[in-house]
């Protein structure tokens, strides 16, 4: 396997934490990069579905970034997330991220429009060819309403050098095997489901990008490791302990869901910005008992 990808092992896509009135938490965003960076994760994730990036302005995303990028203080990489519907809207935001301690960009296909799969080519090539950073294309169907197939996948990762990998979240493992088996030296595939981490890992994915980390970069991120050092057995009891947390966290959403599992350990407040909101009492009860039986 290439070891020259930045994005390799546990990724994690973090919240952003809000204030009791909806405002950026800055100081409990320091805290919880450094949470990350001294339990294992290898990089993060900033300005993803997790980030409710969809409510947060183009200041507040560019005051992120640049809080991410000085606290972190190139000790793991940065991949940032910069997506939109419009191309002409991502090509202008990528302007704003092409920044010294950027490490990357996360750009998922266009959502709600629908484009026809040549109509997702052209977007991503339109980025390609106005982005000077490494990218990493995002499908994740489940959210966009359209799935990137592996054949348009490996034609943008034949054509341009600097994308680098895809973070796949169809949750389907055969297109996971699929464009593996069809991608470029320089091309690899993240995980894009903390659930499927454990069997696409074993497929050839590099890693995962996850949500499940916020709350326990630690343990997840040793099951990652273990799988990339081969250690199945000892990454297969982790994944077993898990299995109840991964649908979990996704019940009502998210990031409601691991927003509510953090607050209840103490790691941040429960606020999300409408039209998110937080998890029922019922799912809530749900998730912090099936987190007591983890053992961390």
């Amino acid at each position: 396997m290439n070891n020259d990808n930045p994005f390799m092992g546990l990724g994690v896509a973090l919240v952003t934490p809000f204030t009791t009135d909806g405002q950026i938490d800055w100081n409990k965003l320091a805290e919880l990069i450094e949470f990350q960076i001294s339990n294992g994760t290898d990089y993060l994730c900033i300005l993803g579905t997790t980030a409710e990036t969809p409510t947060l302005t183009d200041d507040e995303k560019l005051q992120v970034v640049k809080t991410a990028i000085k606290q972190i203080n190139g000790r793991i990489p940065i991949m940032v997330g910069c997506s939109s519907n419009n191309t002409a809207t991502v090509l202008s935001q990528i302007k704003q991220f092409e920044i010294e301690g950027v490490d990357g960009i996360l750009t998922a296909v266009p959502y709600y429009n629908k484009p026809s799969q040549e109509g997702i080519y052209q977007h991503f090539k339109a980025i390609a060819e106005s982005c000077t950073k490494p990218i990493i294309l995002y499908n994740v169907p489940g959210r966009t309403g359209v799935n990137m197939t592996a054949a348009t996948t490996l034609r943008i990762a034949n054509e341009f050098k600097h994308v680098i990998a895809v973070k796949e979240a169809s949750g389907n493992l055969e297109q996971f095997k699929e464009i593996v088996a069809g991608s470029p030296e320089h091309f690899k595939v993240i995980s894009g489901d903390d659930g499927l981490a454990f069997d696409a890992m074993q497929s050839g994915v590099i890693g995962v990008i996850s949500v499940i980390g916020n709350v326990i970069p630690k343990t997840f991120s040793s099951m990652i490791h273990y799988l990339q050092n081969g250690e199945t057995e000892k990454a297969a009891t982790i994944h077993e302990q898990l299995k109840p947390l991964y649908s979990l966290l996704f019940t009502e959403g998210n990031p409601p869901g691991v927003k509510d599992l953090m607050a209840s350990r103490g790691m941040i407040n429960n606020v999300l910005r409408l039209p998110l909101v937080p998890v029922s009492e019922q799912t809530h009860n749900q998730t912090v008992k099936a987190f007591e039986n983890i053992e961390i």
